[in-house]
């Protein structure tokens, strides 16, 4: 089958078209490569995506009206899995504009590419920021998300109905998974377990927001991108119970779905930090702040519905996903070792 994998130079998109790649599936991955971080972390995603004959890069912006309908029109994807976009909820408060240019633009334009193209499946990156001022735990796909607190958020919950707009109108099968905190090697700089483990090592403090009383479902980014895989494989049917009297956001008449993929064990941040510190042998140095604009104290998925109809369940913890971590980054950098 072959596949388009946007954001394949990032963090999720990387494992996933790992994954893909390894069970035999032709991947087409498609990134700008702008510079929100390293490039060069990218640039060695790609290398070792590019050890397969059946890898092809695209360097393409999502948001360019002219050079996406090509490639949809060249390449006749069976599957779409949609995870490139503007990340970061902090990026967000400084500049917006780009998580419209990359997140509603592009996505138009992936679901203008699926709709023209007979595309049979659409899956595509939310995140459990849509939550935003929910407070009932576990979040669930089943309730509303109409109050986020970023931004970035805003965007994501944009994509929800974005998509359930061409489920609806060309009976498009589309899926999206919101993601809990993913972590594990490759990961990005600008979150956390890079952050901190990064200032650990150079015998700088770490800045621990909410006076490190967070508690986040941490989800291994193996465990997230099995999820990927396997939603991709089951294509979204309409649901026949679905009633415009009580509308449950998950599900719709048209073929659309939403899952969490999350861990389902919330973890304290400051647990988080000492298996850092663990691993490393190190202390960390503990600049405690209050909570930052935008994000939300406490996250936890129910997974029911994933594991109900995907028959998947993420089973990595924390004293197995962050040493992985750990151990990446001391020697793709070179950093504590010997």
């Amino acid at each position: 089958m072959r596949v388009l994998v946007t954001g394949a130079a990032g963090f999720i998109g990387y494992h996933t078209a790992a994954k893909l790649l390894a069970r035999g599936d032709e991947v087409v991955g498609l990134d700008n490569l702008n510079d929100y971080y390293d490039v060069t972390l990218k640039e060695a995603r790609l290398a070792l995506l590019a050890k397969s004959p059946r890898f092809r890069f695209a360097k393409i912006d999502l948001a360019d009206r002219a050079a996406m309908p090509r490639l949809f029109a060249t390449e006749r994807f069976g599957r779409v899995i949609h995870l490139g976009a503007q990340a970061g909820v902090r990026y967000s408060l400084k500049n917006p504009l780009a998580y419209v240019d990359s997140n509603v633009v592009g996505f138009a334009n992936v679901l203008e590419g699926c709709r023209h193209n007979g595309v049979e499946h659409l899956v595509y990156a939310s995140t459990s920021s849509v939550y935003g001022a929910n407070t009932a735990m576990p979040f669930s796909v089943h309730q509303n998300v109409d109050h986020p607190l970023s931004f970035y958020a805003a965007t994501k919950k944009a994509n929800e109905l974005m998509a359930h707009t061409y489920a609806h109108l060309y009976q498009l099968p589309v899926t999206g998974l919101r993601f809990f905190t993913v972590y594990g090697p490759f990961g990005r700089p600008d979150m956390a377990l890079f952050l901190f483990t990064k200032n650990i090592l150079a015998g700088k403090p770490i800045d621990v927001f909410n006076y490190g009383h967070h508690r986040r479902d941490f989800t291994y980014v193996d465990d997230i991108a099995e999820g990927v895989m396997r939603a991709t494989d089951r294509v979204a049917t309409p649901d026949g119970a679905w009633s415009g009297d009580k509308p449950d956001p998950a599900t719709s008449n048209a073929p659309y779905r939403l899952y969490n993929i999350g861990n389902n064990r919330p973890v304290e941040l400051m647990r988080y930090i000492e298996l850092i510190e663990e691993t490393l042998g190190r202390k960390a140095e503990k600049n405690l702040l209050p909570l930052q604009v935008g994000d939300v104290p406490d996250t936890c998925a129910d997974i029911d519905a994933l594991v109900s109809d995907v028959g998947y369940r993420p089973a990595t913890p924390v004293e197995v996903g962050v040493p992985n971590f750990v151990r990446w980054y001391q020697q793709y950098y070179g950093a504590g070792v010997g």
